[in-house]
């Protein structure tokens, strides 16, 4: 059987289909548009639909949107109630009228789907079930508590319960406006960062900052004993000025982001431990946009009470998509399999790939070991685009549409920030041999694929990898193993050249952009920015050879 998800309704647009149980592809609309989370987080844009991700997903398995037996719509008006919206009241009306239309906007952007055969599956169930049915199994065992938290769905903000035996129970469903997504949205903005979009920025930080503002905020979000919480409204020009876009930040606004990521996990602890208790199950899966809070995800596995904790890669909204049709999947009895990565986008052949080169005009070369010719540019202490397989589900760069470093030189950290646009705060992550990682990473749960949490990193080790070292001594790594052969290559022959595992690895774009996609957007992306060597398929273009005779 097959099955399309579409999110569509707040943000991060996306597209996942799952055949006979399978997860065989999932894209998200701004990797198609070049328009960064695909659209605006207004609802007014509830209207538009992830056409070209959908199309593609098709496409990949051969089938038109005939052969679909069910759309999951992963939002259900039904569930709406205006009067607890606090953000936009006044829009909720349209929002819904948009969502209560998608089987007939998605029947003429997909001709030839049956209407009828849309489904509504409620916003939360289908973050759960991107993380509860799409994860891996641990020492055979597959029911997991899960535990879902983002801004909102249709009337609530978080959801806690269990899958056994691929079923979902609910145990807590946290109603508006109670909002832990919100309130964090709502310092982004206050910040000066977008809303529903930079909140990553305010965790990052946070680790310049001191929470000083910890006692106030206690007082304003408060658990409640039942795996709920109560969330006051909250001034925060008590605590900081609000800051202009683009102003300079001030001492103030990292002591109120620290303040505020503090509370955060320490919330998230008390709610996680009532969902153990409730359950007693070993493991835990998560999902939502507060699961891409990979500070507060390390705290939720160190100091709370499960075995394990899985993160849904794309933990954001764009995961409804998937969860949406492994949702539908499962209802209609299909056994359904974990999902088998992230890199579940589009990928390009070689001769795809040539092709591109060839139409820039470009010099390019098939080196005899690709993997050994990157490692030695990283070694010179170049910058690598990394241009390889299908592209990643989800905000993360997991060395399939990576910009990579060396990380023994500390001034790569501005380096790539400045190559990137981005805060001089930001981190860059670092990729590292899983069998290495132990070693040099502690604290947080290993393997970590998906870069999903932060670790301590050693102290024997912080001045010989000082580029991937945060403030506060951590790092958000990504392990490799033999899952991706060339990409585990090219670290052991980097390792060989300088001792170190490690390679600094951050998205491959520019600020304001989408990660690159096609080899279009790569050649683009490399031809704006000072990067020293383009590592696309089996091919390399040297920037030297560019600038040669200029």
């Amino acid at each position: 059987m097959r099955f399309l998800g579409i999110n569509a309704v707040f943000h991060d647009p996306a597209a996942a289909l799952v055949v006979d149980g399978q997860t065989v592809a999932a894209a998200e609309e701004e990797r198609f548009s070049r328009r960064k989370h695909g659209k605006q987080p207004v609802p007014f844009s509830a209207w538009e639909l992830p056409e070209q991700a959908a199309r593609w997903c098709l496409e990949a398995a051969g089938i038109t949107p005939a052969d679909l037996d069910g759309v999951a719509y992963s939002y259900d008006p039904a569930l709406v109630r205006p009067e607890l919206d606090r953000l936009d009241p006044a829009w909720e009306d349209l929002r819904t009228l948009y969502a209560r239309r998608a089987p007939q906007f998605l029947a003429t952007a997909l001709p030839g789907l049956d209407p009828d055969r849309v489904v509504f599956v409620p916003h939360h169930v289908a973050h759960a079930a991107s993380a509860g049915l799409a994860a891996p199994p641990v020492q055979g065992r597959r029911d997991r508590a899960v535990f879902v938290a983002d801004g909102r769905g249709e009337d609530a903000a978080h959801l806690a319960g269990a899958y056994r035996d691929g079923e979902l129970e609910v145990l807590a469903r946290q109603s508006l406006p109670h909002s832990l997504g919100l309130i964090y949205e709502d310092l982004t903005d206050h910040l000066g960062f977008q809303r529903s979009s930079d909140e990553y920025k305010v965790m990052a930080l946070a680790s310049s900052g001191t929470p000083r503002f910890l006692g106030e905020l206690r007082e304003l979000i408060r658990p409640t004993g039942d795996g709920l919480v109560h969330t006051e409204p909250i001034d925060f020009s008590a605590f900081a000025k609000r800051r202009a876009k683009d102003a300079d930040l001030a001492a103030e606004h990292a002591d109120l982001a620290a303040s505020m990521q503090h509370r955060l996990e320490e919330v998230l602890l008390d709610l996680v431990t009532w969902l153990h208790e409730r359950t007693g199950l070993r493991d835990l899966a998560m999902a939502g946009g507060v699961a891409l809070n990979c500070v507060a995800n390390t705290r939720v596995f160190a100091d709370g009470p499960f075995d394990d904790v899985w993160v849904q890669p794309a933990a954001g909204d764009a995961g409804t998509a998937l969860g949406g049709a492994l949702h539908l999947a499962r209802a209609a009895g299909e056994p359904v399999a974990p999902m088998p990565g992230a890199d579940l986008g589009r990928g390009w052949s070689e001769a795809d790939c040539a092709a591109a080169l060839d139409r820039a005009g470009l010099r390019y070369e098939r080196p005899a070991d690709l993997a050994d010719t990157v490692a030695a540019a990283l070694a010179r202490n170049e910058l690598v685009a990394w241009f390889q397989g299908r592209s990643e589900y989800g905000p993360r760069a997991l060395g399939r549409r990576s910009l990579l470093a060396n990380p023994m030189h500390a001034a790569n950290l501005d380096r790539l920030n400045d190559v990137k646009g981005r805060e001089s705060f930001r981190p860059v992550a670092p990729m590292v041999r899983a069998e290495r990682a132990a070693e040099i990473f502690r604290r947080g749960p290993l393997p970590s694929p998906y870069m999903l949490f932060v670790h301590d990193v050693a102290d024997d080790w912080r001045d010989r990898v000082p580029a991937v070292v945060h403030t506060d001594g951590t790092a958000r790594v990504q392990t490799v193993d033999s899952s991706d052969p060339l990409l585990e290559r090219m670290l052991h022959r980097f390792e060989e050249r300088t001792g170190v595992p490690v390679v600094v690895n951050t998205s491959l774009n520019t600020a304001g952009r989408p990660m690159v996609d096609s080899p279009r957007d790569v050649l683009e992306c490399f031809g704006s920015s000072p990067i020293d060597l383009l590592a696309i398929g089996p091919f390399v273009v040297r920037r030297a050879h560019i600038t040669e005779g200029r």
